[in-house]
């Protein structure tokens, strides 16, 4: 189920890639807003429900970023270096940092069966926990949705 979920919010990515694109020409703030009042609408929010929804989101949002990072080469500049952050200073998540890190493990060719096996720990370390804190923001966001809200959410993968 978790690997699902996982391939359905890279397809999810896959099909806003568009969008994205186009942010980055654009203001990072400005293009977050127009996402979130998007997303209000799609939802059919009241202006008070978007009061306790939006941070909820907000926080799925940030810890889906942060689940993935590891996996698409550590930000999104492409593949951040094990300590840095992106080409826009935005600092490395702690599952991108352990996923450089292993990555550059990996292709030393000198780098002993324990140093691999401690990146590897580190990696899974890091994404178990970004695994139980996306979780953990997924079940905050459900308690407070309509069924008709959650399953906005479910058709746009924010939830499962």
């Amino acid at each position: 189920m978790v690997r699902t979920s996982i391939l359905m919010a890279i397809f999810g990515c896959a099909l806003m890639a568009p969008s994205w694109a186009q942010a980055q020409n654009r203001d990072p703030a400005a293009f977050r807003e127009q996402q979130m009042t998007r997303m209000k609408e799609s939802m059919g929010a009241t202006d008070d429900e978007w009061k306790v929804l939006q941070p909820k989101i907000e926080k799925v949002m940030t810890a889906q970023r942060a689940m993935f990072a590891g996996r698409f080469g550590g930000g999104r500049g492409g593949r951040g270096g094990a300590g840095g952050g992106d080409a826009d200073n935005t600092p490395q998540t702690p599952i991108a940092k352990a996923s450089s890190e292993l990555r550059a493990t990996v292709q030393n060719k000198d780098a002993s069966a324990d140093e691999i096996k401690a990146k590897l720990a580190a990696y899974r370390e890091a994404r178990d926990k970004a695994r139980a804190e996306l979780q953990a923001a997924q079940k905050e966001l459900k308690e407070v949705l309509t069924q008709r809200q959650e399953a906005v959410l479910v058709n746009s993968n924010m939830l499962d």
